[in-house]
């Protein structure tokens, strides 16, 4: 496999290294956020650990390539979204907002448990670093909105002040400080007992592992729109 990734912050280096490593079979090229013309070969798949402002330099690229992405950038604007969504029909596109294979599970979880425990109060709690510049962070969206299509209940985002708790709602809070990398728990609470469900990162590898995971699995599939649940549990997930 021949990847290129797409932005050398902190996870494009950890990336790079990885995909260096004698355990991989390729070298990761760096494209910093100009252009591909430096790309002169075959490319089997990209990664993307860089920024919105680069969607449309990787949208011109693969629709003259149909060059397979792994999107693991967020704060896509609606419009953005939609522009990956037409990639998608062209090319395989797969993206997550969390590449975490223990995430991913949790996720799974969260939908398998959610309608079995009927009644009991739903609360999200998210922790992240105190560089982190947005919150909720896009994972506990991601809970959200697999706990919200399991109940119909509405999503609380915060509390403050005088605000009792309504009966069908899901409660998100957010976290930061130091130098947490992520922390996610979805509580279930009822009469006399909690149920909690509960990630911890140790460190950013855990999300390269699982976007070089991802980009071996799609540079082997059809033109479509895919996410991390597909590459661990299949497509008919």
């Amino acid at each position: 496999m021949k990847a290129c990734v797409v932005g050398y912050g902190a996870m494009g280096k950890i990336i790079s290294e990885m995909l260096g490593d004698d355990l991989f079979l390729n070298v990761a090229l760096e494209c910093e956020n100009k252009n591909f013309d430096n790309v002169k070969d075959k490319i089997d798949v990209i990664i993307d650990f860089s920024s919105p402002f680069n969607l449309d330099m990787i949208c011109d690229y693969v629709s003259k390539t149909k060059t397979p992405v792994v999107f693991a950038t967020t704060g896509y604007s609606k419009e953005q979204l939609d522009k990956i969504n037409e990639l998608s029909k062209i090319a395989p596109v797969l993206r997550s907002a969390n590449f975490s294979l223990g995430v991913i599970v949790l996720n799974r979880l969260v939908k398998e448990v959610t309608p079995l425990l009927e009644g009991y109060d739903i609360e999200i709690i998210e922790a992240h670093h105190n560089k982190k510049v947005d919150a909720p962070s896009g994972t506990a969206k991601m809970l959200l909105k697999s706990a919200m299509d399991a109940t119909g209940y509405d999503a609380k985002m915060g509390r403050n002040g005088y605000c009792p708790r309504e009966k069908n709602e899901i409660g998100v809070s957010a976290v930061r400080g130091g130098t947490i990398v992520g922390e996610h728990e979805v509580m279930y609470c009822g009469n006399d007992e909690v149920i909690t469900l509960k990630h911890s990162a140790q460190s950013k590898k855990i999300f390269a592992t699982g976007a070089i995971k991802a980009a071996r699995w799609l540079k082997d599939q059809k033109p479509g729109f895919y996410d991390m649940e597909d590459v661990l549990f299949g497509p008919n997930k």
